[in-house]
């Protein structure tokens, strides 16, 4: 269910919203990487992916129409990316 909103004129619906925090195996790190970020930005859903420093090495930004649609999207389809070892998903809540 999108989540909807009357604004005083029409309603108006909002996406579910998330950044999901990727962390990759080691290795060649930068073919990981790269591959892994070419395959993530290929998922129905993403918005964008970016490569980062720090604890995390990829944070993509990822909308769905509902919450079970998200959690598939990080579950199924990111989490089996080859590579992809864990990810950690902050929901937009405002």
């Amino acid at each position: 269910m999108l989540i909807a909103h009357f604004n005083g004129e029409k309603e108006v619906m909002y996406m579910v919203m998330a950044f999901v925090l990727i962390k990759l195996g080691t290795g060649e790190y930068l073919s990981i990487a790269k591959s892994a970020k070419e395959e993530i930005a290929k998922i129905k859903g993403v918005m964008k992916v970016y490569g980062v420093f720090g604890r995390y090495d990829l944070v993509a930004h990822v909308e769905a129409p509902t919450l079970e649609e998200l959690s598939r999207i990080i579950t199924d389809r990111i989490r089996s990316i080859a590579g992809v070892l864990s990810t950690e998903s902050l929901l937009i809540g405002f």
